[in-house]
């Protein structure tokens, strides 16, 4: 079993407002949410994110970086800030009278929701963090009903005639030199040297895009050069190992930040994934790479070292004939793809020799995510065009290869980066990732009913239960969430009050869930949670 999680950080685009503001624009985003959890949630109330425990500028290699010292970027741990007068000379005055802004008059940014999810503004961009699950499958459906999270917002800002209207899309950079993230977040054992996880993952991640890549019209940071490469982040990344997310990118990111028991557990944060819309390269994303730490903890991870591995990262997303080799520091030199299996076939041993229940995707996922694995390397290295129903950069090539031969285009022509843009349309009636699902033309892990009622319901196995079923429960009580606490202002109690959630494993429905069916009110609910002989008057 291995919790993890995504984050997803949405372009952002207001067609008939070329000149708007991305952050103004992104706070309208949650706004709308907002605005829409107001109509179902208990108490018809959102809950905010709580910012006491963030500590991002802890290094994993064993220090501290000082605040003076670090890229604004990287302050993750203070709240964005945008007051309401600045978005009335936006938007117009009739924006500061909508039911947005709350008592101090500044505007919502930050969010938790019912299906124990993060929604909030970063880097000018709207991004929803999905809640903590324990294998690879959920993973993709709660990342997948951030989708329609975002789908909701674009249609609730479209009613609204006084606003422009905004469009989403889950990609990874506007081609004119700016890229924004989709991060993983996987738990793993403190004692785990994080030397141990630099060298088993760097070869990993520097070939993971064959299977996982999304593709990208352009090739540079700034798209100047044309043709068409596997990854939509590769092109940005420049460093081997560091703490930043937003400069000089690290393949290997060291933020500690664990959110959780931090004697006991590091979460790794990974920034060099693509956004996927393809479930079954999600699905891979996260199923080879828990696999992968698996091997890292026990010692059982290949042992190769890329020569120069930002530069052959760059490469692989280039060759997407995945014709080309990468020089070894031991000098031999192999493909991508070779790479590729000798992560499999390690995993593939560990999993004979452990048993299906220790192979650390989660009971009763490890031999479909080795099976769609293999397979996936297999057309890859033999008949590369027949995974296009489920590799999404080979998806998009054959889509733009289409109208390439279709209007006689170049790889340089404009056209060609506007089917790309709307590829990851996230409205199913433009994107034409989804057209292509309506026509079975992509493999699905999940139907959709499956991903919809995750845009409510939390995850059973994790604290995000609790997280969750607390906000859609008891709304108007809850004044502050965050992934380790939940945090009441409940009438009578003469203080908040703070229940600590670090133990990810903690707080699901199992555990809670006949608490909640007890209570109908915070009061009772936290007396009995907290052990307390009386509780107070409802409120």
């Amino acid at each position: 079993m291995r919790v993890m999680g995504s984050e997803t950080e949405y372009g952002i685009h207001a067609p008939s407002a070329p000149g708007a503001n991305a952050t103004m624009m992104s706070a309208r985003i949650i706004q709308a949410y907002a605005q829409l959890t107001r109509q179902r949630a208990a108490g018809g109330a959102e809950t905010r994110w709580d910012y006491t425990d963030e500590e991002p500028l802890h290094d994993a290699r064993g220090w501290t970086l000082e605040r003076a010292a670090a890229d604004p970027s990287q302050l993750t741990d203070q709240p964005p800030v945008l007051d309401a007068e600045a978005v009335a000379l936006a938007y117009g005055r009739r924006e500061l009278e909508a039911d947005g802004a709350d008592e101090s008059g500044s505007l919502l940014m930050n969010m938790v929701l019912g299906n124990g999810a993060r929604l909030y503004v970063d880097h000018a961009h709207p991004e929803y963090s999905s809640p903590e699950v324990t294998n690879p499958r959920d993973a993709v459906k709660w990342d997948a009903a951030g989708d329609l999270v975002a789908l909701a917002t674009v249609r609730k800002v479209a009613a609204d005639q006084d606003l422009p209207p905004i469009n989403l899309y889950k990609n990874n950079t506007d081609n004119k030199s700016v890229s924004y993230g989709s991060h993983e977040n996987y738990l793993m054992p403190r004692s785990v040297p994080f030397g141990d996880i630099i060298k088993g993952l760097t070869p990993f991640f520097v070939t993971r895009q064959i299977m996982c890549g999304s593709g990208r019209v352009g090739l540079g940071q700034d798209s100047s050069r044309p043709g068409y490469q596997i990854s939509q982040r590769a092109d940005f990344f420049e460093a081997e190992v560091g703490l930043e997310t937003t400069i000089r990118r690290p393949i290997i990111n060291t933020r500690d930040e664990p959110h959780a028991t931090a004697d006991k557990y590091r979460r790794l944060h990974v920034i060099i994934g693509d956004a996927n819309l393809s479930q079954v390269a999600n699905y891979l994303k996260f199923g080879s790479t828990a696999m992968v730490l698996g091997l890292i903890e026990s010692g059982q991870a290949p042992k190769l070292e890329v020569h120069e591995p930002v530069a052959a990262l760059q490469a692989v997303s280039h060759d997407t004939e995945l014709t080309g080799t990468l020089r070894l520091v031991d000098g031999r030199r192999v493909s991508a793809l070779d790479i590729q299996w000798m992560y499999y076939e390690a995993a593939a041993k560990r999993a004979q020799e452990t048993g299906v229940s220790d192979a650390v995707t989660g009971d009763g996922h490890t031999h479909d995510v080795l099976a769609k694995w293999e397979s996936t390397l297999t057309a890859l290295g033999s008949d590369i065009n027949s995974a296009a129903s489920t590799v999404e950069w080979l998806a998009k090539l054959s889509l733009l290869d289409g109208y390439r031969q279709r209007d006689g285009l170049a790889w340089g022509d404009a056209r060609l980066g506007l089917v790309d843009l709307q590829w990851a349309d996230i409205r199913p009636e433009k994107g034409l990732y989804y057209r292509l699902l309506a026509r079975n033309r992509m493999q699905r892990i999940l139907d959709d009913g499956a991903i919809a009622a995750a845009v409510t319901a939390p995850p059973s196995d994790t604290r995000a239960y609790f997280r969750g079923r607390c906000v859609t429960s008891f709304g108007k009580d809850v004044v502050g969430a965050s992934w380790d606490s939940v945090i009441f202002d409940v009438p009578g109690f003469g203080k908040l009050q703070r229940v600590p959630t670090r133990e990810p494993l903690k707080g699901t429905e199992k555990l809670t869930g006949a608490l909640f069916g007890r209570h109908q009110d915070a009061g009772s609910f936290l007396s009995e949670l907290l052990g307390l002989n009386t509780a107070p008057p409802a409120a």
